[in-house]
This record gives structure tokens, sequence and C-alpha cells, in this order.
């Protein structure tokens, strides 16, 4: 997780502004069960009017509120009468069009805006009107004082005082010549257009969220991608050795979009999820506390259900991405070595290889699917047996005038709000493990220090000398063996000398190729090139003096000029055509339709292995470096052109360094010293002629491949 939080800091304006535009998106739709709630109690249920104080009334029936009301004078306060004689004559017309009783009765309007007026009036005049609702409607409280009134009041809910003030006030403004129902269809029609702006500019929210995050998400898994390949770049073969190039792979491409995705989702629904939550829970809280615990409960009862899916479900993430390597590796091989797999007719064992990898992936997906789709039914039946125990505890409070159908319907609301929280989180578990895991690989590889790196303090070459390179008892083995795999190896290569490297399989000819290119580092003794230890200079000096051609010749997609010229990109033509004259591929270019612009395909599969071998060591000749090293390069060349491209070679690169690694004795015959390995020591250092004279294994070698007449001729 450092990694990831390390990554996210050059985010960090993006991610608040992100948690900000949250809030106001939940905030949004935390609105919206109070504007239903509102429709339903006060735009059916009170017909529109929102609260229980009267815009206007009839003197008589003022008289009467002021006759039971506790605090007269606060009603006073807030209502004036109007009639034809207090009224200039413009006034009382716009008044009697509004108010058509106006014109016959004296009434009373009130003389502020209701919105100031503070919420406890609401009970006083409640109070008054239910008395007057009552005597209305037939109720003999005539020989009731008004402490005996006050008590029975006390014992009337709140919300049915309300109620029946509201139906009072309804039939006061018909009387007077109101249209309710205007005011019913206005009020409903503003909540509604109100819940619809709410919708949209959360829609809106939403959308500039999931912009904001993808393009932060896209630019993590850029800045993951570069920082991985310059690591995987700067290892040396034992980090590869340790990783695995498919594992590498993965690790650079799906493990990185595994975190992108998860960044997108976390960013929308692990920040959104608990503030949505939260905020409907403190609104069932207010709503109305008397269920409360039905909340809890439910909250526990998820809590244990994604308990046990997390159980279930996180070991086997791990799984899925080292199997995911190993589906990785087999596709890889088999796609490399398809010729030599159709050769054997081994079709039906590489799919059998691959049917096993992919069904164990296949087998843990689909176990993990399994577990998070079964989270989602018993979420939802835990949804639904919420609603109904709302929906009859709120029933039977609503019968007791203790709750609002409004007020239930806006609880129910809330209570799915909390649990679709939860669920978002559930959505989460399928991502956030599987990612944790791939955060953690990512992690492992970037946190790995190489082998090799470059001193602190680095030394420059030594101008004077240009190529000399020497080996000083130089040992060597592989991290973690027992068996040394060169032992004392001692000896010079020269400026304007040959040196060759002969031994047979596993005798340690390219072990001391990588040496001298710091694939690896000795183990004991030290590598000088121009009397400085290699190893203190920087890797890029070291291989910009080298000219290395490795035993396969490696090309990379584009023309055969840009595959030369990636030794030396400022190369002229003249330079370019000269070069591959020496190397012998002059002809089969021109051969080319297209000639130096034909095309390489991926890996240089459209040209021969001898083509390919011989682009590889014009590439390395254009470099123009001190130190020529040919690991084995000739070997799938025939053996005209070898000797072609030698005689060449010796002409051209005469004040160079150069290293032969070779498996035929011809191709090293004429070297100015020939180095005889054997089981990773040297047995025999000197000329052709010398070696097979004092040398056995050399010169079992060279009976093995030339005839003696061939020998001597040579």
């Amino acid at each position: 997780m450092k990694t990831l939080i390390k990554y996210l800091k050059p985010f960090s304006l993006s991610i608040i502004i992100i948690i900000g535009l949250l809030f106001i998106q939940a905030q949004s739709e935390l609105e919206l069960p109070k504007y239903m709630s509102d429709i339903i109690n006060k735009g059916v249920q009170q017909k529109g009017i929102e609260r229980p104080i009267p815009l206007v009334i009839r003197e008589s029936e003022f008289n009467k509120l002021i006759a039971f009301s506790d605090n007269s004078t606060k009603i006073k306060e807030y209502y004036k009468l109007i009639n034809k004689d207090n009224l200039n004559e413009d006034d009382y017309l716009k008044y009697v069009e509004d108010y058509p009783l106006l014109s016959s009765e004296s009434l009373y309007i009130l003389n502020t805006d209701i919105n100031n007026i503070g919420d406890e009036f609401d009970l006083l005049i409640s109070k008054s009107i239910s008395i007057i609702y009552g005597l209305k409607m037939g109720l003999n409280i005539d020989n009731i004082d008004k402490t005996m009134i006050e008590d029975k009041l006390k014992n009337i809910p709140e919300s049915m005082l309300i109620s029946g003030s509201i139906n009072y006030i309804t039939e006061e403004y018909e009387i007077i010549g109101i249209n309710t129902a205007d005011i019913q269809n206005n009020y409903v029609i503003i909540t509604g257009l109100k819940m619809v702006f709410l919708t949209l500019f959360a829609a809106l929210v939403s959308i500039l969220v999931g912009y904001i995050s993808a393009r932060l998400a896209s630019k993590l898994g850029r800045n993951l991608r570069s920082d991985l390949f310059r690591k995987v770049v700067s290892f040396s073969n034992v980090e590869f050795n340790r990783f695995g190039t498919s594992s590498l792979i993965t690790r650079s491409t799906n493990d990185v979009s595994q975190i992108q995705n998860m960044l997108v989702m976390a960013l929308r629904i692990v920040f959104y999820a608990p503030i949505l939550g939260i905020g409907a829970f403190i609104n069932v809280i207010n709503t109305d506390i008397s269920m409360g615990w039905l909340i809890g409960a439910t909250l526990g009862v998820i809590l244990i259900i994604l308990f046990f899916a997390f159980l279930l479900a996180v070991p086997k993430f791990r799984v899925v991405q080292q199997l995911i390597d190993r589906l990785n590796l087999v596709m890889r091989e088999s796609l490399i070595g398809m010729l030599v797999i159709r050769a054997f007719n081994n079709e039906k064992h590489e799919e059998a290889r691959f049917n096993k990898v992919n069904q164990e992936l296949t087998d843990i997906n689909l176990f993990i699917n399994k577990v998070m789709v079964l989270v989602m039914p018993l979420m939802m039946l835990v949804m639904n047996i919420v609603t109904l125990l709302i929906v009859w505890i709120g029933a039977n409070q609503i019968d007791a005038g203790i709750l609002q159908i409004g007020e239930m319907m806006a609880f129910i609301q809330y209570a799915m709000q909390i649990i679709m929280s939860f669920l978002m989180i559930s959505m989460m578990m399928i991502i956030l493990p599987r990612s944790f895991v791939s955060i953690s690989r990512i992690d492992e590889v970037l946190i790995t220090d190489p082998v090799i790196k470059d001193d602190e303090n680095p030394k420059s070459l030594n101008d004077k000398i240009k190529g000399n390179l020497k080996f000083d008892n130089v040992s060597f083995k592989y991290k973690e063996a027992l068996d040394y795999v060169l032992k004392d190896i001692s000896f010079e290569a020269k400026k304007g000398e040959i040196t060759a490297i002969i031994g047979g399989t596993g005798s340690g000819k390219s072990t001391i190729v990588n040496l001298i290119n710091r694939f690896y580092d000795v183990s004991k003794g030290n590598i000088l090139l121009n009397d400085v230890d290699i190893r203190d200079l920087t890797q890029h000096d070291l291989r910009s003096v080298i000219g290395y051609v490795p035993q396969k010749g490696v090309l990379f997609k584009g023309t055969i000029l840009s595959n030369l010229k990636y030794g030396n990109e400022e190369a002229s033509i003249s330079e370019i055509e000269k070069t591959v004259k020496i190397a012998q591929a002059y002809d089969f270019i021109n051969e080319k339709e297209q000639g130096f612009d034909e095309i390489i395909a991926e890996g240089g599969t459209n040209v021969s292995g001898g083509q390919k071998q011989r682009l590889a060591i014009a590439r390395a000749l254009l470099k123009k470096p001190q130190i020529y090293i040919f690991d084995d390069a000739f070997g799938a060349l025939d053996f005209k052109t070898d000797k072609a491209l030698r005689n060449a070679l010796s002409k051209n690169i005469s004040n160079s360094t150069v290293i032969i690694v070779a498996q035929r004795i011809g191709t090293i015959m004429n070297a100015d010293q020939i180095i005889v390995l054997d089981e990773g020591k040297i047995v025999g250092i000197g000329k052709h002629a010398n070696l097979m004279k004092t040398c056995k294994v050399y010169k079992e070698i060279a009976l093995s491949q030339l005839t003696k007449g061939e020998l001597d001729n040579e």
C-alpha cells in the first residue's frame, strides 16, 4: 500500500476534488427521500399546505382561535384584519380577487412571511385549531374546562394535531374561495421539479467524478508502467532469473490494469459508500429513532455475510495472479517454439499443457465468482426483509399517529441507501483483494535492488589506453550455488588483437562474455578495462565501448534500416552501406524489394537465421566501439560467408580489441590468442599451432571437426 500511496501523492488535489464532489453527490441523493416524504405528507395528505398556519382566516374563526389559545397575544402579533373599510380601492380589489369572501366578510391575513415564524408556533396554533375543529365536528367539549382540554390535547400525537389543523385550514380556504386544488398541484409540481433537478445534478457530478477518476487512474497506470519498465531494464540476469520474463510481463500489464480498475472503482465507490451510508444512517436516526435498532441489526447481518465472503475469496486472488503468470509462460513458450512443436507433432501435448493451466485458472475464478455472486442475493434478501419489517412496524406507528406515511417511505429509502452502500462495498470486495495482490507484486519489483549497480563515485575510462581488457584471477558462481562456474580465469585481450575462446558445452564461454558486459558481476578477482575495474565504471560507460553480438541475433520490429541504426542513430547511409558490406549483408538487402526499408517482423521471423546474424553483426560494427564481442555469432553462417566475413573484419577493425567465442575451429584458427576452457578452467592459451601440440582438449575439438589434412592446409 505504501507504493500506491506514493504514486497517488502527485494526484492529491484530484482526490480531494473527487471526495468533495462525492459529498455533493451523496447530499443530493440524501435529499431525495425528504422531498418524496414531503410530496406524500404535504402534497397529498396535506393538499399542498406545508404548515398548520392559515395564511388567511375569517374574522369569526380568528376570534375562536384567540379564545382557545394559550397565547392569544402571539397569534394577534402575526395577523392583521382586512375589510373594505381599512383598504384602499386597489388593494381591496386585489384581495377580493384572491379571497372572494372578502366582499361580504372581514378576514384576517398573515402579516409576515410564513418562513419567518418559528416551528413552536405550529403546535400553539394547532391546539387552538383542534379545539375549534372538534367543536365543528360536533364534539361536546363545552363542559370541559381549559385545563382538561390541555390535558386531553397532550395525549394526542403532534402529527394528528397538525393533520387535523390542515383539514380545518383546507375547509376554511374553500369557504373563503381559494382553489385548494391549485395549491396542491403547484406544491407537487415544484417539489417534483426539485427532485428532477437534484437527480440530474447528482448524475452530472457522478459523470464528473468518473471522468476525473478515469484520468487519474490512467496517469497512475502510465507512471507505474514507466517505472516498472525502467526498473526491469536496470535488472541483471540475476533478477530476471528470480522473477521470470513471463511474470515481469504480467506484472507490467495485467497487474497494472488491475490497479487501474480498482482505483477507478475505489474513488467512485469506496469513498462514496461510507459517505452515503453514514449520511443515510444519520437521517434514519433523525426520522424515527424507535426503528434505529432495526438498522443496527441489519448492518450486523451484512457485516457477517461480507466477512465470510472475504475470508473465502481473498486467499484465492494471489493464486489467480500466479496462474496468469503460468498461463503467459505456456503461451509465450508455445508461440516462440511453434516450429519445433509442429516439427515433433506435439500440438496435442501443448494444448494439454495450456488447457491444464487454463482450467486451473477457470476453476479458481469460478470459485471466487460463486462466492461473490452469492453475496448479492443474500444482500437482496436482507434488503427485502428489512423493507417488510419497516412497513410492518411503520404501519403500527402510523395507526397510532406516531408516524406519517411519507416519513415511513423516507425511512425505507434511507434504509435502502444504507444497504446499497454495503452492496457497493461488497462489489469492491471482488476487485480490492486481487488489486492488493497486484500492488504487492508490483511493489516486489519496484523495491528490488539490482545486484549489479553503479558505484556512487564512478571512475572514468583511461583515455590513454584503448580497449585493453584483462581478467585477473576471476572466479564466478551463481547466487546460492555451491560450485564455481569459472575458476581462476586470467588472460589479457589487447587492442589490435583477436582473442578467441573455445571449449565444450558448459565450459563457461558465454559466462565470460556475460561478465565482460556486467550481466553478472565476478565473485572473485577483477576484470580491468583500460586498467580500470569495470565495477568502478557506470554500466552506461562500460557498454558504450563494447559492440556485442549475442549467439542469437535479436532484431526488433521495424525496418532493416531502423535495426541497423539501433547501434548508431547518427550513422550516414554511406557508413551503413560500408558496414553491411563488411558484414556480408549487402547482397541480400539489395535483393529485398524495398532494400533498407524492408519491414522486419516481430523477432525477425521473416529473415533467415544467417541473415539475422549478419544484420546483428552489422549493427555492432556500426557502433564503432573499442571492443567487439562475438558470442558464437558465426554459428548460423555457412563456411563461405564465415570466411569472407572474418577476412573483412580483420581488415576493417584491426585497431579494436576483438573477442570471439566460437564452436568452430575454422573460425578461430587465425586468432592472435586462443583461450581453451574446460569445466570452467583455462586449460590452454596460445596460437593454433602451439595448442595443437600442447593442449589435449583443443586438439580433440580440432580433430572432431576437421581432418588432419584440412588442419594442415589451414
